[in-house]
């Protein structure tokens, strides 16, 4: 899958399940001299507003980086820098009592991006999922998407950095019978993916 076709069925997913969310492709940030993209900004108020900062990963993405350690680096550039723009500034709120903000990497559900998340689900399950954006609670999630060929409201994801690391028994007893990720990972080496 390339990104323009995730980035599509995340915009779908958004559309469908929240009334009047912003939704921003290839956003801009610009924050002391840094500079770069998120592939999808999206800015919810339900009832308070709560964005959602993804970064997506497709194979193409995935093989041109050097490793782990740069789509990492990518992703935590955008956290440092994304809220430094005025422009995404956000602010606490005293009632808040779930996060603010969602910084998402979500990986396709290829075999190609299983077997790069496996080779290095040490790292990828060592992002802590609790974040700050100044004094508002952020979360942080590593996943694959899951439901990307039923209806736009089903799209969800299968997070790699929680409860549930890759390719542990809560995992696999999580990953949908039939689904993209459930073939990808049987498509990958046993010694990998026990699945």
């Amino acid at each position: 899958m390339r990104e323009d076709d995730l980035a599509t069925r995340v915009v779908d997913h958004y559309d469908a399940v929240h009334d009047d969310a912003e939704i921003r492709l290839e956003e801009p940030y610009d924050a002391d001299g840094r500079r770069g993209l998120v592939d999808v900004y999206v800015r919810t108020r339900v009832p308070e507003r709560v964005d959602h900062v993804i970064e997506l990963k497709s194979d193409a993405a995935v093989r041109r980086a050097t490793g782990a350690n740069e789509v990492l680096r990518q992703y935590r550039r955008t956290e440092r820098y994304f809220y430094g723009d005025d422009r995404h500034a956000i602010r606490p709120k005293l009632s808040r009592t779930v996060p603010g903000v969602h910084f998402l990497l979500l990986f396709a559900p290829t075999p190609t991006c299983v077997h790069h998340v496996a080779t290095h689900r040490s790292l990828y399950g060592s992002v802590d999922v609790d974040a700050r954006v100044d004094d508002v609670p952020a979360a942080r999630k590593v996943a694959f998407l899951t439901g990307l060929d039923g209806d736009p409201s089903e799209l969800g994801f299968l997070s790699v950095n929680a409860d549930a690391p890759f390719g542990s028994p809560a995992f696999i007893n999580a990953v949908p019978e039939g689904s993209r990720l459930a073939d990808s990972l049987r498509g990958v080496d046993d010694d990998l993916v026990e699945f």
